[in-house]
């Protein structure tokens, strides 16, 4: 994957701009998001582009959201509200009133930076047969050692495994914290079902199935709140792996069927080795290890570790340099060995278990922070 994000980042760079503006229709889901849904309001006003159009759409919010947005109809946004439905329905409702050939999709608790629409736009110009982008997410709340964890996560995957799968075309997730679909692939493929928690990833599924290819632009950059303490960051993962491990259930003809390209030859098996193998490898290889030191063979425990906390703290090195962020960043990565790494693999072989006994998958998130509790 090195080689390969090397030149991805290259490419990247060399991809031309466009003087094309097409509309693009903002999409901002929101459920009792008070605490954040106004900067994030605020900041896509912002965004410097000159052809756009917002929708906010409050699912049912028990709290202030629905009358905090409406606060901006003056500004020309236009404010939807329904009964409580789930994050998919107020998507699937708000794209019917979208007029833009393209969707952006933006989380009530990110912000986007000033260009993200330009650089969106200049990846669909370059290739007529892109049907989504996916952006650059990074976490804006770095505050303490899980967040900052997980914003080296995140540069590194965006940074390495992503950049390569983006020369196949082959993204698997674009985020719903900041991804962009062509408003006819979208309705084509029948928008969001409601049958996963996980609504940007079975999505995204469907349209790599479709035939059509899923890009990504690491200049399109969105800002979003990660979970500041380890209950809320369970509860997000946990989540998150549950619906991956739906969707992947629900696709799993993408393994065996070769007409799915690149999802099957590349992109499939390289998740199930991901959420399944290398969770549960993970902990095999670290009970041998402490097998060996009991029995005696210390150094070689010592060089086998070191060597691949050596490779880890480079990768990471790596990522965030092609990234340009904080060079800090890269001195968490023995948490990528110890600790964080754990947690996330027990996390995924917790979450594996209650598939397989087909327990109730339930929406869970994470508690806001917001402008107030950041300060």
């Amino acid at each position: 994957m090195i080689p390969l994000s090397v030149y991805s980042k290259y490419k990247e760079d060399q991809l031309p701009t466009t003087p094309n503006t097409p509309l693009i229709s903002i999409i901002i889901p929101a459920y009792n998001e008070e605490k954040v849904i106004a900067n994030t309001i605020e900041s896509t006003i912002e965004l410097d582009y000159p052809n756009k159009d917002i929708i906010v759409i409050d699912d049912g919010s028990t709290d202030n959201t629905l009358q905090i947005a409406k606060e901006f109809q003056s500004k020309g946004i236009k404010v939807l509200h329904k009964t409580n439905g789930g994050k998919a329905s107020a998507l699937n409702l708000a794209l019917t009133f979208t007029k833009g050939e393209i969707i952006a999709v933006l989380d009530a608790d990110t912000l986007a930076s000033r260009n993200s629409l330009k650089e969106i736009v200049k990846v669909f110009e370059n290739e007529k047969d892109i049907a989504a982008v996916a952006g650059n997410i990074k976490v804006r709340n770095q505050e303490n050692w899980i967040t900052k964890c997980q914003a080296l996560e995140y540069v590194a995957g965006i940074q390495i495994a992503r950049r390569a799968f983006d020369l196949f075309g082959a993204i698997t997730i674009v985020p719903g914290a900041s991804g962009s679909f062509r408003k006819s692939v979208l309705v084509e493929t029948g928008a969001y079902d409601k049958e996963t928690i996980v609504e940007d990833f079975d999505t995204t599924i469907k349209i790599l199935k479709s035939g059509m290819v899923v890009r990504g632009t690491t200049k399109s950059i969105a800002y979003t709140e990660a979970p500041n303490t380890l209950k809320d960051f369970y509860n997000q993962r946990k989540r998150w792996y549950r619906g991956n491990l739906q969707v992947i259930t629900k696709h799993r003809n993408a393994l065996t069927n070769p007409r799915f390209g690149y999802l099957q030859k590349l992109a499939f098996p390289y998740m199930l080795i991901a959420m399944l193998i290398l969770p549960i490898t993970g902990f095999v290889v670290l009970g041998s290890a402490i097998l060996a030191l009991i029995e005696g063979d210390v150094l070689f425990v010592l060089m086998s570790f070191g060597f691949f906390i050596a490779l880890q703290y480079l990768i990471n090195a790596m990522a965030v340099r092609i990234d340009r962020d904080e060079p800090r960043l890269i001195l968490y990565s023995i948490f990528f060995n110890f600790g964080y790494k754990q947690i996330l693999d027990g996390i995924l072989i917790m979450v594996a278990i209650s598939q397989l006994f087909r327990r109730k998958a339930e929406w869970t998130s994470a508690k806001r922070i917001g402008v107030e509790e950041n300060k």
